[in-house]
């Protein structure tokens, strides 16, 4: 398995850092282990544009699985992977011409 931040155009990952656990309840800090990538995104995280950037995603990919789960998605009807993209890629084309409609009736 390739890591990603190995590969020349990585993608920059926004996602929140989990709450940190410990068994008295304090905070604890970043982890000796971690690697220079994890440290970047931990400081990145921190900034005001990065909360900002993730905070966006529920008006655009975390609307589209919640419609997916709307029209029946919770669970596959197939087994397989084939199967499994096919079923994807034919709900992928049903939500982009339903959002087509609706954009073009708006015009």
């Amino acid at each position: 398995m390739i890591a990603l931040a190995s590969l020349p155009e990585a993608c920059t990952v926004y996602m929140p850092v989990p709450k940190p656990k410990t068994r008295k309840g304090k905070a604890a800090g970043p982890r000796a282990d971690e690697s220079p990538e994890v440290k970047k995104w931990r400081e990145r995280m921190q900034t005001d544009e990065a909360k900002t950037i993730y905070k966006e995603r529920s008006a655009t990919a975390e609307c589209v699985n919640a419609l997916a789960r709307n029209r029946g998605m919770q669970q596959l009807p197939v087994r397989g992977l084939e199967k499994v993209r096919a079923v994807i890629l034919l709900f992928a084309v049903a939500h982009n011409l339903k959002r087509m409609q609706t954009l073009l009736k708006k015009q």
